[in-house]
């Protein structure tokens, strides 16, 4: 899956304390080895807030290497990690 990182988002807070502990926690994954990006092999560092490159404009985190969370441009995903909302009202705001 591709997808791109919204810029801007640094100062978007949650009550989970991180966006990375909000992506394990609302992901029911375990926190993979590598960033989310498919061909990466560092360790995954935040939870990035990106949107779907579709006509889909709703915000997710994913769990990236600082690296890639700096990128504007396009990523590829692995296919196993989950999007997880970063509507704080449909996940930790409730």
């Amino acid at each position: 899956m591709r997808v791109k990182n919204i810029e801007g988002t640094s100062q978007n807070a949650c009550k989970c304390g991180s966006w990375l502990d909000h992506w394990k926690k609302f992901s029911r994954q375990a926190l993979p080895q590598h960033c989310s990006e498919k061909s990466c092999t560092k360790k995954p560092e935040v939870g990035a807030h990106v949107q779907k490159d579709s006509s889909d404009t709703s915000w997710y985190i994913v769990p990236l290497c600082n690296g890639h969370n700096q990128k504007v441009a396009s990523l590829e995903l692995v296919d196993s990690v989950a999007l997880v909302p970063a509507n704080v009202s449909l996940t930790c705001g409730r």
